[in-house]
């Protein structure tokens, strides 16, 4: 199976990750694990003030902090583990790259990093169910 793993760093992330490890039918060797992180974008007008390889060195610190305990959980189970991050929109972005990815399952945690902007925005979790037709595991 074609597991995607939507990461964020969050408690909700370790939940996700420890629920993974109780249940053999997900967990284990046999299946081809992907971690996505979405950093959301940073706008354009900070971009042009700053220049996009700080921008861009900012996301990739933001992935590195993210993937280091996912990566660290997995190699300490022997099970290997592909990495990507893409700065966007996190609900739609994630919808996308597993439809796009033909991904058999798709798991993350309830919550995140981004209670806020939850407020302003919607839900990640629910942005991704409206949007996502790979089935959609939410780990609470």
């Amino acid at each position: 199976m074609k597991i995607l793993l939507a990461v964020d760093g969050s408690s909700y992330t370790k939940r996700m990750l420890a629920y993974l490890s109780t249940h053999e039918e997900m967990f284990g060797t046999q299946h081809d694990y992907h971690a996505l992180f979405v950093p959301l974008m940073m706008p354009p007008r900070v971009v042009n003030m700053v220049g996009s390889e700080l921008v861009n060195d900012s996301y990739q610190q933001a992935a590195d902090k993210v993937f280091a305990p996912v990566t660290k959980f997995m190699a300490r189970h022997k099970i290997n583990l592909k990495t990507q991050f893409k700065p966007g929109s996190p609900g739609k972005l994630i919808a996308k790259v597993a439809e796009d990815g033909k991904f058999d399952l798709l798991v993350m945690g309830s919550h995140g990093d981004g209670a806020l902007m939850g407020l302003v925005m919607g839900s990640v979790a629910s942005t991704v169910l409206a949007k996502c037709s790979v089935p959609v595991l939410i780990i609470r």
